[in-house]
């Protein structure tokens, strides 16, 4: 469909009462702040309506008749009106803020509640740009709608109509023309609120693109710099998304410059119009001149409630689009929940069995799939996974494994062999299509994710620091661990040493993704993050594949003590950790080719020997010589 297209879609929806329902519940515990924003909102009315007559008797019966004392009092009157409307306005405006700011913090914890509880198939397919203008820019508007729009299209509406019966009951010739003057603008704003909602919308679209660019590019800078691409992601950037986003934004300023000059325009010919048949009216002593000037500060105001209600039609019409959205995301389900009679799993000494099972992943919406495959031609175990069929592909088939507790099983194969889905259905983060998974008998689909997970470690390629101290990221593994506690894992692993001679030690600041740290460091601390969390399952996918040969042989003996009682599945390169595995488990395909541990793998001169003799008898030999001259 497109950027435009998927904005004018959204435009054509005038009004869902399924979102405006949701949002009323939202608004519900707040009806005391309504109740009080309405009443300062009548205040101001009130003010906005009984001012001009006011005006007008201080002429006619004070100025024209020098009657100074009818002055002052109409002036008194003027301004005492006039405070109370504001006042009334201030009220309105602190209620409905107060709601609206109560509101979208309470949109966004339950945002982020539910978004960190969806399964990793929808971040797969959902830009991280586009989920934080989800949570930050659409819940904005639904704040600006409380805040502004809510009352104050109400206001606005009994202010239209206060006017015009107080016209009605002044004079009905010079009411026609103020009606007249009502119907063009009316229609003037109608063929306003067409295209300006479509054009913000687009607008809107542009900068949901932006915030995905920026999103993607910030956090890939240390690529672009290697591959020295700055030139041709800001050509990217500027000439066609950021493009893209000024075009919309000029195209927005463009009609709103249209429309209000347009009602300036059309309320000085009323206003000459009123004078005109007003001034007639006077010299023929129909009507007093009192009478003409309060229809002409009408007329003034008239102007005001009619451009408010076009704006706040296209705020709502914002709030229906961003709302949907919101309600979208947040009503997208859990992949992964707790069966109804989910069990605590308890204490486990770890012994694993998968039984024939088997597993596709789930396929990804029609667009997404495209941009996996074709957007930069990157092969991965997901990707591949893909294809434009409805059925996706088996990744894994029929694996049959037994994987006694305290065992360390190393994962083997080619990329895309099905090594890292094993890890992923073992911690649930997907679900088997056949078979099951079981830990100590006890099926995983059927105890709680958290009881499951909270017993398990997991330490990637791509290590995740948190913004915070050294300490807070290693104590994430196991929140309420001491201080001592923490520092006797680092010391565990050999962190304690580079840590030690940081600027403010263990309480030194990494900064947003481990900046301040290389790689091999990060690992190091992920290392002693799992450590601290003791977990009885641990799953090492390329966990040394960050670390140098020097580093890793300083992490030998930590390793050792980080796999020792644990049932640990490792996928590595390293042969220092595979060749000593209890049992290495061959893959190709998906399936399960050979298991065994090295030397019995060696021997039957299968796939095993092949890829060890291709790949890791160079490494292999070089650590022995390297041992040999120690």
């Amino acid at each position: 469909m497109g950027m435009m297209g998927a904005a004018v879609a959204e435009a054509d929806k005038v009004f869902d009462w399924a979102v405006t329902k949701r949002l009323l519940n939202y608004l519900a515990p707040y009806r005391r702040n309504v109740r009080i924003a309405f009443t300062g909102a009548l205040l101001t009315v009130l003010g906005y309506i009984a001012g001009p007559p006011l005006i007008g008797l201080a002429v006619d019966e004070g100025i024209l008749k020098g009657n100074w004392q009818y002055v002052l009092l109409g002036v008194m009157a003027y301004l005492m009106l006039d405070g109370a409307a504001q006042l009334g306005f201030r009220v309105q405006v602190l209620n409905m803020s107060y709601a609206g700011q109560r509101i979208i913090q309470r949109l966004r914890d339950e945002l982020f509640a539910h978004i960190q509880r969806l399964s990793l198939s929808f971040f797969s397919s959902y830009e991280t740009g586009k989920l934080i203008a989800r949570v930050i820019g659409d819940v904005n508007v639904l704040r600006e709608a409380i805040t502004f729009a809510v009352v104050g299209a109400v206001r606005d509406i009994l202010i239209l109509f206060g006017i015009i019966i107080a016209m009605l009951f002044i004079s009905l010739p010079l009411t026609l023309i103020a009606l007249v003057v009502v119907a063009v603008v009316a229609l003037m704003a109608n063929y306003w609120r067409i295209y300006a909602r479509k054009a913000y919308l687009l607008q809107r679209e542009t900068n949901s693109a932006n915030n995905a660019e920026l999103s993607e590019a910030f956090n890939a800078v240390r690529v672009t710099q290697a591959y020295a691409r700055q030139a041709y992601n800001y050509r990217r950037f500027a000439e066609r998304i950021n493009h893209a986003h000024l075009k919309s934004s000029l195209r927005a300023a463009l009609i709103a410059s249209l429309f209000f000059p347009g009602i300036e325009l059309v309320g000085g010919v009323a206003l000459g119009m009123l004078i005109y048949v007003g001034g007639s009216l006077v010299l023929q002593q129909s009507i007093s001149v009192a009478t003409l000037l309060t229809f002409v500060l009408y007329i003034e105001q008239l102007f005001f409630p009619i451009r408010m209600l076009a704006q706040r039609y296209n705020i709502f019409q914002a709030v229906m689009a961003a709302g949907s959205k919101i309600f979208a995301l947040m009503d997208t389900p859990l992949d992964i929940q707790d069966a109804p009679d989910a069990v605590e799993l308890p204490p486990i000494k770890g012994h694993v069995r998968f039984e024939d099972v088997s597993f596709a992943y789930p396929p990804l919406p029609s667009a997404e799939r495209h941009k996996k495959h074709g957007a930069n031609g990157q092969s991965s175990e997901y990707a591949e996974s893909l294809s434009d069929q409805h059925t996706p592909p088996i990744v894994l088939r029929h694996v049959t494994l037994d994987v006694p507790a305290g065992a360390t099983v190393a994962l083997v194969g080619h990329t895309g062999a099905g090594k890292t889905s094993i890890v992923k259905l073992l911690a649930r983060f997907y679900e088997v299509t056949e078979g099951r998974i079981t830990v100590d008998g006890y099926d995983i689909r059927k105890v709680t994710q958290e009881s499951l997970r909270r017993q398990m470690g997991v330490v990637t390629q791509e290590t995740h620091l948190f913004s915070g101290t050294v300490m807070d990221n290693i104590r994430y593994g196991r929140l309420d661990a001491s201080d001592e506690e923490v520092i006797e894992a680092a010391k565990a692993v050999g962190a304690d040493a580079f840590i030690s001679k940081l600027e403010h030690g263990y309480y030194t600041e990494v900064r947003e993704g481990g900046a301040l740290l290389s790689a091999g460091q990060k690992q190091l601390i992920a290392f002693a993050r799992a450590l601290l969390a003791d977990p009885r399952i641990l799953i090492l996918d390329e966990a040394t594949s960050s670390i140098d040969t020097q580093t890793e042989k300083l992490i030998q003996e930590a390793l050792r003590r980080l796999l020792k009682g644990r049932t640990s599945f490792v996928i590595a390169h390293r042969l220092s950790t595979i060749t000593n595995a209890d049992i290495i488990v061959v893959m190709d395909h998906g399936r399960i080719v050979e298991h065994g541990t090295h030397a019995e793998l060696l021997a039957k001169g299968g796939l095993y020997r092949d890829l060890y003799t291709m790949a890791y008898a160079r490494p292999l030999e070089v650590t022995s010589l390297h041992q040999s001259a120690n």
